[in-house]
């Protein structure tokens, strides 16, 4: 993806994003997946946008596989579409931001290397819309250990992350290190180039305001993951700076009283446009439920900040977020049937707002 210096059009890209917004399923779409069988998902797929990833896939794969590859696919088009229709600044942040897919595609390697996990597995959850191309992705794949994978990436955003993680991976034979460092990498150098923001009323303010939300809402998951593993690990140690939330100290003593968690967020500046999904934060029954509730309030966050200054970044940060929800929760749906999970506990498994 190359820059350009033409003039920023967010309206353009805005108004071609409200109307991609527009076609994402809704709740009714989830409950006729959920009652579907893997072959009828597919069959439903092909009668809406995802038809042409579909068809485009259909004499290499069946079932859940094409539904996987399908997703990924359709997903990677609707970015590299956005990006076709951007210019100048908006252009610019829209593909740093991309590249969270490129940071997903490194962890999934990652974790698959580690797993010994096939390659075919490991290459169907990649998500091929970031900036590292089809030839360097294959060469990760190919790899045939972590430190082969760190060696591949040393001349990347994660490569000096990585390294100092290295040591830290061999000691424990936990993959959490280098995890952290790549997230770390991928949202330092987001913050870098967003800079020091004067005008706290300016597009660049809101973008930089979504980052720090992001932010700290990786930092509590990875923080209540990390406590419910039972680990020794220090959750402090883990910390991603940039947040306006919490500090590393006190995130690592909130993680183990979900309650008092839970006020701090709501007494925060995200407490007025996240009350009902902080309802949904302390109703949460397990991590997992915690997790989905987190989801859900992050794309409730993006959609407000959209509606405060609707010709900056974030109409399209919301959409990238719901877009993603949308490919996680019919990825959940077709795999909870092929286990054969009942509708409730596929159910369960759904972002939904």
């Amino acid at each position: 993806m190359s820059q350009t210096d033409s003039g920023s059009n967010p309206e353009y890209v805005n108004a071609r994003v409200r109307a991609r917004r527009a076609k994402l399923f809704d709740d009714d779409d989830y409950r006729k997946l959920i009652r579907m069988g893997p072959g009828e998902i597919a069959r439903y797929m092909e009668e809406t946008e995802y038809e042409e990833s579909m068809n485009a896939l259909g004499s290499r794969f069946s079932g859940v596989d094409l539904i996987e590859y399908a997703l990924n696919r359709n997903l990677a088009s609707n970015f590299e579409d956005i990006l076709g229709w951007a210019n100048g600044r908006i252009y610019n942040q829209i593909a740093a931001y991309l590249r969270k897919f490129d940071t997903w595609n490194v962890k999934t390697i990652l974790r698959g290397v580690y797993a010994e996990s096939p390659t075919e597995e490991v290459e169907a959850d990649l998500i091929r819309a970031g900036e590292l191309g089809d030839r360097r992705l294959q060469r990760l794949l190919e790899a045939q250990s972590i430190e082969d994978v760190v060696e591949q990436l040393s001349d990347t955003i994660y490569g000096p992350g990585l390294a100092d993680a290295m040591e830290e991976y061999e000691n424990t034979q936990v993959l959490v290190p280098l995890e952290n460092a790549v997230d770390r990498a991928f949202y330092e150098h987001l913050l870098e180039a967003v800079g020091t923001v004067e005008d706290v009323d300016s597009p660049a303010a809101l973008y930089k305001e979504f980052l720090q939300a992001e932010i700290d809402f990786r930092n509590v998951r990875n923080a209540l993951r990390l406590a419910r593993s039972g680990s020794d690990v220090d959750p402090a140690e883990y910390y991603i700076e940039g947040g306006r939330l919490f500090d590393a100290d006190e995130l690592a003593q909130l993680v183990n009283n979900t309650d008092e968690l839970v006020a701090r967020i709501r007494d925060s500046p995200y407490g007025s446009q996240l009350s009902t999904a902080l309802n949904d934060l302390e109703q949460a029954e397990s991590l997992i439920g915690f997790e989905r509730a987190l989801d859900a309030a992050l794309q409730e966050y993006a959609d407000h900040l959209s509606h405060v200054f609707p010709l900056s970044i974030c109409p399209v940060l919301a959409y990238l977020i719901a877009k993603e929800r949308e490919i996680d929760n019919i990825r959940a749906i077709a795999r909870g049937k092929e286990a054969g999970l009942d509708e409730d506990e596929i159910e369960a498994e759904l972002v939904t707002i």
